[in-house]
Formats: structure tokens, sequence, C-alpha cells
């Protein structure tokens, strides 16, 4: 008998059968995430071969990528919270819930957002989250669409499948909407053959254009798939050399004072080290009991076979390429997972205060560069401003004044170094001119000569001055 053809049961019995499955659905649910939290404390991923505990319940526990992560973070969440694992087990929360207040829990605050959360739909739970944290508008825009990127209401954008679900779903609003901004992704198509789709700015464009330029004599401009692998040719070149040393020409050099060094022959010729693709591939050397090896290709470190504190030394037999993750596992295998937290943390405090003497030092470096300006800027002035000083005695000194009395009522124009020379002479002057209450005030020579029509008037001071500059700055 077929255990899913379930057209023998009863209406009554099908639903009671459902709800208890579901009942159970959500208590395994609770359990299971019990299990994912308490083997992800433990890092028991590693000893099976897998840098991280997403790769263990992808590869392993055969989940799918949105399940894994949604599991993993509602796991991580509920270590933090237990009473969690009770809320999904009876029904009070869903995962997606879970997903959605993680963020926003706090050991002060966990106790009212979960009761509030209960029995919440996804939607609710969204509104509920806006009411109690807030967040600022988003700014208003009016960009230009291609007519590309415009569509009819209804209408899916190119390379997305039409809605699956049965009956019509209402767009948003009516008329045209814009069609979401591509992801790069890249798709398989047919047995190695692959699509590659991306969005490039106008340095990278101008780039491409150059290269295809540099390449017009051997490739078609329309060959972007042989340019690419090119490009990725040269930069997979550049990249083994400064990570694995490869090159074609070894030099000799002087072995290093440092212990955890690992020189460029040993990354080179080492069978274990990734220098060499065809050996290990690239990949995380690390292989479990059951004979699994990691698959991590990404964040590839050196690792002594022999703890360099125990006398291990960096030779061919002596190097192994791991992930960080399983770096990091070989070590508390070592040493114990105690001592190496300890020296972690003692790492991570002496980073924190690195980088806090790092920020002090360029908080010095730029109060002391903006004062630096500032006193420039302070010098650049009062060189301007003696400038203007100083193009005034001239005219001064054809006025007839001394070189002290020049100087001296040139200084008087210091405050307007912006106004016209003449203005700024007549500043200057203005010492000489009869005070209020009718001292006498010596009168440079040249307004005191015969010549001057204006002092065989008689008349005041102002008015001879008046004319000497007129008569001197404007002789036409």
């Amino acid at each position: 008998m077929n255990r899913y053809s379930l057209t023998h049961l009863t209406d009554s019995i099908l639903l009671h059968d459902l709800k208890a499955l579901v009942a159970q659905d959500r208590a395994t649910t609770g359990t299971l995430l019990a299990h994912l939290a308490e083997v992800d404390a433990r890092k028991l991923y590693l000893p099976a071969a897998h840098p991280s505990m997403y790769s263990y319940c992808v590869h392993e526990l055969r989940l799918s990528e949105d399940a894994a992560f949604k599991r993993i973070q509602a796991a991580r969440t509920a270590r933090l919270f237990p009473v969690i694992f009770a809320a999904l087990a009876d029904g009070r929360l869903h995962l997606a819930a879970v997903c959605l207040l993680a963020p926003h829990l706090t050991p002060d605050n966990a106790d009212e957002l979960l009761t509030a959360a209960a029995h919440q739909s996804k939607a609710g739970l969204e509104q509920l989250l806006a009411r109690r944290f807030p967040r600022p508008d988003v700014p208003a825009q009016v960009q230009p669409l291609s007519p590309a990127l415009t569509l009819d209401a209804g209408q899916p954008p190119p390379g997305v499948v039409a809605q699956l679900a049965p009956g019509q779903v209402e767009p948003h609003a009516p008329g045209p909407v814009e069609a979401p901004a591509p992801r790069p992704t890249v798709a398989a198509l047919a047995p190695q053959r692959f699509a590659l789709q991306l969005t490039i700015g106008q340095g990278t464009y101008e780039k491409l254009q150059y290269a295809q330029a540099l390449l017009g004599h051997q490739l078609a401009p329309s060959d972007l798939p042989t340019l690419l692998d090119r490009a990725l040719d040269a930069l997979i070149g550049q990249l083994e050399r400064r990570k694995f040393a490869a090159t074609s020409r070894p030099r000799r050099r002087r072995p290093s004072a440092d212990a955890r060094h690992v020189p460029a022959a040993v990354r080179r010729e080492g069978p274990a080290c990734g220098g060499c693709p065809e050996r290990d591939g690239g990949q995380c050397t690390f292989v479990s009991a059951a004979g699994r090896r990691c698959p991590a290709r990404s964040r590839l470190e050196f690792d002594h076979v022999e703890p360099v504190a125990r006398g291990g030394r960096a030779t061919v037999g002596q190097v192994r390429l791991l992930c960080r993750a399983h770096n990091e596992h070989a070590a508390e295998c070592a040493f114990g997972a105690g001592f190496m937290s300890q020296k972690r943390e003692a790492a991570q405090q002496a980073a924190e205060e690195k980088r806090l003497r790092a920020a002090a030092a360029e908080r010095e470096r730029a109060r002391a560069a903006a004062a630096a300006a500032e006193a420039r800027a302070r010098a650049a002035e009062e060189a301007r401003v003696r400038a203007a000083a100083e193009e005034v005695v001239p005219w001064l000194r054809a006025l007839g004044l001394r070189a002290d009395e020049a100087r001296q009522a040139a200084a008087r124009c210091e405050a307007i170094p912006e106004a016209p020379l003449e203005e700024r002479v007549r500043c200057a002057l203005s010492c000489y001119a009869r005070p209020a209450r009718g001292r006498a005030v010596p009168i440079p020579r040249l307004l005191t000569r015969p010549t001057n029509a204006a002092v065989r008037a008689g008349v005041r001071n102002e008015a001879a001055i008046e004319v000497a500059i007129s008569s001197h700055m404007n002789p036409g």
C-alpha cells in the first residue's frame, strides 16, 4: 500500500492527522535547532572536514542553501535566548519570525518582544518591528529609466519566470513598474557552459574597451569570453606569485629569523601547499576520519604540521595548506581549546589596542596637519596684508614722506588690504589731516610746496591731501 496515497481517509481523519503532523513538525523543528546550535557551539563540523556550519548543513545534512541559512541563524539566536526553542515547538513562533527578530533581541527586551511576536505572521511581525524600531525614510529620488527597464504592470522582468501560483496576483500599483536591478549571477546553461551576468561601472567599462583595443588584432570586439579568460589567467598568475611565490626563475633568499616565516621555496615546492594546482587544486588539505577532504578554497593559510612552539620548522614536508577554520582547529587539538581561546582573546585585545593607538596617532596627525594648514593660511594672510601695505609705501614716498614716515603711515591701511590702491593711499595719509580739536599735524613736504594751489588758498589739510593724490596719481 502506498503510504502517500490518502484517498481512503475520511475528511475528519485527514484534518486530524494533518494537525497532528504539523504539531509534530514544530516539535521536531525545535529539537533540530537545539541539535544544530550544540553542534555549532562545539564546532563538530571541523572534524567532519567542513570549514563552517553552513557547509556542513548543505553538504553533509543535504539542506538547501536557504534552509541551512535560516536554521543556523535561528539556532544561534535560540541558543542565546533558549525560550525560543519552546516557542518554536508549540507554534508561537516560526522560523521566519526568529530570523526577523534576531537582529533586535537583547537581554533587556527579549521577553517582551518575544511575547509581542507570538502568533504573528511575517507581515504582521514586520509592521511590529517597524513600530518598535523605526527606520528613517528613504530619500526621494527621480531617476531616468531606459525603455528596457520599464515594464507594463504585471509583466515579469526579462529572465524572471512568471508567477507559478494559481490565481492572479494584483500589482502593487497600476501603470509601469521598474524592474529590479539584476544581481551578478553565474548560471549553468549546459555541460561545461555557464552564463555570466553582471553590471560594471564606467571605469571598468573603459578598461574593457582599452583591453579590446589592445587585442584588436587578435580578438573580435564581440569575443568577450576569450578576453575574460585571458584577464583571469593574468590575474591568477599575479595572485599565485603573491601567495605561493610561483615563478619560473626562483632566487636564493636569506633565511628569515622568524620561525613562523614560510620561505618562498617551500611555498612553491611543498607537496601540500597549493603552489602547484595539479597537486591539490588549491584546496584545504584537512581530511576527516571518514576520508572526506575539506572543500574550502578560500581563506587558505600555511600551517606547520609540527607547531612552531614545539620546534616545528618551515620545510617542504612540514608545511601544509589549511583553511582558517581548520588551522584554528589544528591549534586547538595541539594546545587545547581553552589555551587557544585565551590566545585569541589576547590577540584581539592587542589588535584593538593597536587600532586605538593608530586611530589616536591618526587624529594627532590630522590635528597637526590642520594646525599647520591654519598656520600657513595665517602666514599667507599676513604676507598678503604686508604686501598690500608695502605697495602703498612708494606712493607715499613720492608724495614727500620720509621712509620711516611712509612705513608708519602705510601700517594704517593693513586693515583694508582688499581696497583699491588710491583708497589705501588716502587711508595712510589720513593721519596728516587736521584733527577735530585743531592741533597742528605735520604735513608732507609735497603738500606744503608754494605751487600747491590748495595750500596757497589756505584750505584744510584734507582738501590738500585730496588735491595732491589726484594730481599725483592721475596726472592727466
